[in-house]
């Protein structure tokens, strides 16, 4: 399987591309061969991307379940990359604010899984298998101060991974989640460069840096590849050994 890692021939939508996380995602993809359908928010920098990759784009509302329907009906996809987040508030439980929470759901967990359902439909249809990595947190495998509707929203997500890999296994789908630690984007920067937050929780960090954009995306574009045809079901931390401690 030396090719394991040529994308050639495959389309793959990858979700949120205009990200920090999912623009390194795109870029690594068409490196490797890879027909990328990019979406996002922001059209753009979505055209920046597409003009700099070669990458195709597309637009819809990951929230309203008519948009995600209508903009994937009667497109062939082979993979899917679900890196569409929204990281809500820094909050307690006795402080988080119930509107945050249920936005922060509709995204990261609500909207992975539209797009999980309207892509699989062309998926299991094309039946030529297919792989699919949802971009979940660190946060979903262990307690983080101030991180309770994103925490939520994540874990959730690596349980519909594990569910869904389970209901497409027979379809030849193969569906993982990765569970990266820190990486600076725009959502993530002001918070995590505080000092008093940032040295304690890197000091804990067996590697003790930040992740960046390429780090989390070379292993998704391994997920996706034929070197892990027999890896399913899977939440791959990417942390550091932050998740060992």
């Amino acid at each position: 399987m030396e090719n394991g890692l040529i994308f050639t021939g495959r389309r793959i939508l990858v979700t949120g591309a205009t990200g920090g996380i999912g623009s390194a995602v795109v870029r690594e993809l068409v490196q490797h061969g890879a027909t990328v359908l990019a979406h996002g928010r922001n059209t753009d920098t979505l055209e920046a991307l597409a003009t700099e990759t070669g990458c195709e784009t597309i637009t819809f509302n990951i929230e309203e379940e008519d948009s995600v329907a209508s903009a994937l009906n009667g497109i062939e996809i082979w993979g899917v990359v679900n890196s569409a987040g929204f990281g809500g508030e820094i909050a307690t439980p006795m402080s988080t604010d119930i509107e945050v929470f249920d936005r922060v759901i509709s995204v990261n967990t609500r909207g992975a899984l539209l797009v999980t359902k309207y892509a699989t439909t062309s998926m299991v249809a094309a039946g030529k298998g297919g792989a699919i990595v949802n971009i979940s947190s660190q946060a979903a495998l262990i307690a983080l101060w101030g991180h309770i509707s994103y925490a939520a929203s994540k874990a959730a997500l690596d349980s519909i991974t594990r569910s869904s890999s389970l209901e497409l296994g027979q379809y030849g789908i193969r569906v993982n989640s990765v569970n990266p630690t820190v990486v600076l984007t725009d959502i993530s920067r002001d918070h995590w460069t505080q000092p008093h937050i940032a040295g304690p929780f890197l000091d804990r960090m067996p590697l003790g840096r930040w992740a960046t954009p390429e780090e989390v995306a070379r292993p998704i574009t391994f997920l996706l590849s034929d070197w892990a045809s027999m890896i399913t079901g899977v939440t791959l931390p990417i942390d550091g050994g932050f998740t060992i401690v």
